[in-house]
């Protein structure tokens, strides 16, 4: 199971910095969103995906006899879908606001502090 998961995370960081190189916001907002579920699914295949054995101790030990899956990873990721859906909801309401104000998703076009017509600033002194 878990090479299956590592092919599925590479395929996701590979999609996700595909899409984050782009010039269009959207797209570089749902290559953040797949980045961020690459994270939380890289996170989760470190504390070991084993489902035969709950991670409790029993009474009279002090530690499992058994491998489980690590609870701390779980808890991590759940911490992390909240604040990358917030996040990803600011960066759209950002979007969505830059495009109202600006008519274009391209970033070549949001160049508001480097008008076309002019020159470029000194390079040197």
């Amino acid at each position: 199971m878990e090479p299956v998961l590592a092919a599925v995370i590479g395929l996701f960081y590979a999609v996700s910095i595909y899409l984050m190189l782009s010039k269009h916001i959207i797209r570089i907002l749902l290559g953040v969103a797949i980045f961020s579920n690459a994270v939380n699914l890289t996170i989760f295949t470190a504390g070991r995906i084993v489902r035969e054995v709950p991670p409790i101790i029993p009474e009279g030990l002090e530690v499992l006899d058994k491998v489980a899956a690590n609870p701390l990873p779980q808890a991590l990721i759940l911490t992390a879908i909240v604040i990358s859906f917030s996040f990803f909801a600011f960066l759209l309401v950002l979007a969505f606001r830059a495009y109202q104000d600006l008519d274009t998703d391209d970033t070549d076009g949001m160049r508001l502090a480097e008008p076309k017509g002019e020159d470029l600033p000194p390079l040197g002194y």
